[in-house]
């Protein structure tokens, strides 16, 4: 393994290592209560996103940001998305949320939605962050669908094509086709059965519109698989010829050796979305990159024990990278660290 690839220093609950109960527990527990502000983005082709602001927010303008993207079908509603949100904030962040193509409150005015590549949005809402907050480190995290995009949208960029100071990529599926398969494999179509499910309604509400009159219901409830709905949705929606060309333009792991800027990969070995030798099917990532692989851990899991309780490992790890970015006092990580314990 490239001596970047380290064990990341997250311990299971006890009785907590299955990866898929690591996977499902975190969305039974109560969301954290996190205050939001929507604001909606018009983007250059028409359509819009909308970004959650966490409040109260700081009121300096040199405040450094944290710009959080969420997985498939994630939301601000997210838990992992209130745990870091909530998490940024009390460190004294500017903490904001981009939604994607119609993942927010309300539908996208296009056919087209989003996917795994789609980087051109983000690189807009960054770029309108730098003008708004020119003087704030920014940092921006993305998970799971959002991780890879992040991934493949600051390999894109270079070292300076993005105002953004580090970047942290969550459970991210760097190989497409690789999820997909893993998805159709026991256990895991349970999650691909519900995803799929949250993709279609959105689907059926566009054939509604008159938006997609190349579709019909009956084939939609066909498509069973990934590879089948993103080879006759998500492909000739966003401009590839089939699922096979989306995936392999879409992937971010088989650029992480051109990465320049300082990004952050935690990945759980036993992630059910991805085959356990992911890292081993990638290319060496470059310098700039720093891989934290956990033996458990789950899909955006890492539940571990604090103080006999338990918590979330992704909140702590990414406020200790948080601090070491930006230069968070370590008194004010000390008060965050007291307040998750009390939560």
């Amino acid at each position: 393994m490239p001596r970047n690839i380290v064990l990341a220093d997250f311990v299971a609950a006890p009785g907590l290592r299955n990866r898929h109960v690591q996977t499902l527990l975190p969305r039974l527990r109560p969301l954290t209560r996190v205050e939001r502000e929507t604001e909606i983005v018009d983007l250059p082709d028409g359509d819009f996103v909308e970004l959650a602001w966490v409040q109260p927010a700081p009121a300096r303008p040199d405040a450094p940001l944290f710009l959080l993207f969420h997985g498939l079908e994630g939301s601000f509603d997210s838990p992992y998305a209130r745990d870091l949100l909530a998490t940024a904030s009390r460190l004294g962040y500017r903490a904001v949320l981009m939604h994607f193509r119609g993942c927010g409150q309300a539908p996208n005015r296009l056919a087209r939605a989003y996917h795994s590549g789609d980087t051109a949005d983000a690189y807009w809402v960054i770029g309108q962050l730098a003008r708004r907050y020119p003087q704030a480190i920014k940092i921006a995290a993305g998970v799971s669908l959002g991780g890879n995009m992040l991934v493949k949208l600051v390999a894109e960029q270079g070292g300076d094509g993005l105002d953004l100071a580090g970047a942290i990529a969550i459970s991210a599926p760097l190989d497409l086709a690789a999820s997909a398969d893993a998805l159709n494999r026991g256990f895991s179509r349970i999650y691909q059965r519900h995803l799929l499910g949250a993709l279609k309604r959105k689907v059926m509400l566009k054939m509604a519109a008159g938006l997609l009159p190349g579709m019909t219901a009956g084939r939609l409830r066909q498509l069973d698989t990934f590879w089948a709905y993103d080879n006759e949705v998500t492909a000739p929606l966003h401009g590839f010829s089939s699922a096979s060309d989306y995936y392999r333009r879409a992937s971010a792991g088989t650029l992480l050796g051109e990465v320049e800027l300082p990004l952050l990969v935690l990945h759980a070995a036993d992630d059910p979305f991805m085959p356990s030798d992911l890292f081993e099917r990638l290319p060496a990532p470059s310098d700039a990159v720093r891989v934290e692989i956990a033996r458990h851990g789950g899909h955006v899991g890492f539940l571990e024990t604090r103080q006999h309780r338990l918590a979330g490992w992704l909140s702590r790890r990414v406020a200790r990278q948080l601090t070491v970015w930006t230069g968070v006092s370590q008194s004010t990580a000390d008060v965050l660290r007291i307040s998750q314990s009390d939560s």
